[in-house]
């Protein structure tokens, strides 16, 4: 809360002394509210101020993770010869290799099925003559038995979605003819299998779907090798190697995996960006124009971690062989003509150096991720540490602003009982004063200071 200033409306002549004393008397009980207030101040610029630094380490920490999973994976790249009937994406292998889909056959489609014949209405026309009907998905079979309020189809439909048997009921209003509902039951998830609904099955045993359409599976034939999928996205068949069939076809696909030194650039291009704007971050905090966080310990821990990271060395080779370079303020430069300049073994020895998430160059990660970990990390425990602060500073400003109120409140009801008795002193004064000139005139004809 602010102190709202009080404006002192007294009667003597001295009123006017009087707001000064109560403001001077303000102010000085508000020098320590003041100190806190700064202090308040300071602490959340400190936090916002950490708040961007973390998201900066937060950048590198990411793009060491993605540059160490680049590497694990040799920049490997799935590609296919047509996109139109397979695509493919790397899903974790780590070695080149070429497969070849020589056909696809069919592709993966649920079952989806509508009522035989249409009904007038889809509250009052009955849907079964014995009230019971049975259900059929694959191998499970549910028993419906419908009521006279139900036995509608709006009240299958809602019995056949409560049933949690992988399907979904729906009625389609086609507005034409005397009888335009209809209902339509779909699977849930792809692949060939039984969807039937029986009208009476223990009697007649009535279906009361169509039959078009029972679902289908994939069937793709794999380096000679017969396939069948109940989905199109296959993820199970090669290591590492996730497909998606899009159409079927009789032309070969060929699905590759080899080493694009372009996914290792665009992996390096990432994390230079991200060093830089940590770099740019930390330069702000240093220096004669350094911010708040000058001296910081945050700081100085997140300089070490640079130094261990731009001055990483294993095996002869520092990021330099890479192509990345840093200059005497601290920003960092790649120079993508080094690595598309590397023969096939400068390209292992890249990924040697580079490592994964525990060894090598990408082991760093690690490193960054101490500082920058959301729950455990080092900025993540001085954020609740200024939190608190901000916290126990804010219930002592409150308390201090009450106070000096009060104090306020409490000083102006004296004053203004001293400035009531001084008027009236005042005033009689006036009155005695009159009196004196009055006797003199009449005494002397005159006022004593004519």
């Amino acid at each position: 809360m602010s102190i709202a200033p009080l404006t002192f409306s007294g009667i003597s002549t001295y009123s006017q002394d009087f707001q000064t004393v109560l403001t001077r008397a303000v102010n000085i009980a508000s020098l320590p509210l003041k100190a806190l207030q700064n202090e308040n101040t300071d602490i959340l610029t400190r936090q916002s101020q950490l708040g961007s630094l973390g998201s900066n380490v937060s950048s590198v920490t990411s793009a060491l993770q993605a540059l160490a999973k680049v590497s694990e994976q040799k920049a490997l790249t799935a590609t296919s010869s047509n996109t139109s009937v397979v695509t493919v994406a790397n899903a974790g292998a780590t070695s080149s290799a070429v497969y070849t889909i020589d056909r696809v056959t069919s592709l993966a489609k649920a079952a989806s099925e509508t009522s035989a014949t249409g009904y007038a209405d889809s509250t009052t026309a009955q849907v079964s003559a014995s009230s019971t009907v049975k259900l059929i998905v694959g191998s499970q079979e549910y028993t419906i038995n419908l009521t006279p309020e139900t036995n509608n189809l709006n009240g299958l439909r809602s019995a056949i979605n409560g049933l949690g048997a992988g399907v979904t009921a729906s009625v389609l209003t086609t507005g034409t003819g005397a009888t335009p509902n209809f209902l339509s039951v779909s699977a849930s998830s792809s692949g060939a299998t039984t969807l039937r609904l029986v009208e009476d099955p223990s009697g007649a045993a009535t279906d009361l779907l169509t039959s078009a359409n029972q679902g289908s599976n994939a069937e793709f034939s794999l380096n000679g090798l017969s396939v069948i999928r109940k989905t199109n996205q296959v993820n199970d068949v090669i290591p590492g190697l996730t497909f998606s069939l899009l159409d079927d076809s009789t032309t070969p696909v060929t699905l590759a995996l080899s080493t694009q030194k372009s996914t290792l650039l665009d992996s390096l291009s990432s994390f230079v960006s991200a060093y830089n704007q940590l770099s740019s971050g930390i330069q702000g905090q240093v220096g004669e124009s350094a911010g708040l966080l000058s001296g910081d310990f945050l700081v100085r821990e997140i300089q070490k971690a640079q130094r261990e990271l731009s001055g990483y060395s294993s095996n002869g080779l520092s990021l330099s062989d890479l192509g990345v370079r840093f200059d005497s303020a601290g920003q960092a430069t790649l120079d993508a003509s080094v690595i598309g300049n590397f023969t096939d073994a400068q390209m292992a020895s890249a990924f040697t150096f580079l490592g994964n998430k525990s060894a090598g160059f990408g082991s760093l990660q690690n490193r960054f991720s101490q500082i920058s970990d959301p729950v455990t990390g080092l900025i993540k425990l001085q954020q609740d540490s200024y939190q608190r602060t901000d916290i126990r500073l804010q219930k002592q400003i409150s308390e201090l602003e009450e106070r000096i109120s009060n104090l306020q409140t409490a000083t102006a009801a004296r004053l203004q009982q001293v400035d009531a008795l001084l008027g009236m002193l005042e005033s009689q004064k006036t009155l005695i004063d009159a009196s004196v000139k009055s006797v003199n005139l009449t005494l002397y004809g005159k006022n004593a200071d004519a």
